[in-house]
């Protein structure tokens, strides 16, 4: 999860990853939101299906890396 953090912190510096409520605070946007997740298919060469693209999963580093072990 550590390594995921970083990645994440160097493709989009001015995101504060230690947030728990990086979709509800609003943090992240949708163009962001995007980027992120061809970001994790493509570093953890996995397909995130619409499904999966749900607020849950996108709130905080940890409920990211759940979602990349679920899909791996």
């Amino acid at each position: 999860m550590d390594e995921l953090k970083t990645k994440l912190e160097q493709a989009f510096p001015a995101v504060d990853f230690n947030r728990t409520d990086l979709i509800e605070g609003g943090v992240l946007d949708s163009i962001t939101l995007v980027s992120l997740i061809a970001l994790l298919e493509e570093e953890y060469d996995i397909e995130i299906s619409m499904d999966y693209i749900i607020p849950e999963n996108f709130e905080s580093v940890e409920a990211m890396w759940n979602l990349v072990e679920e899909l791996s």
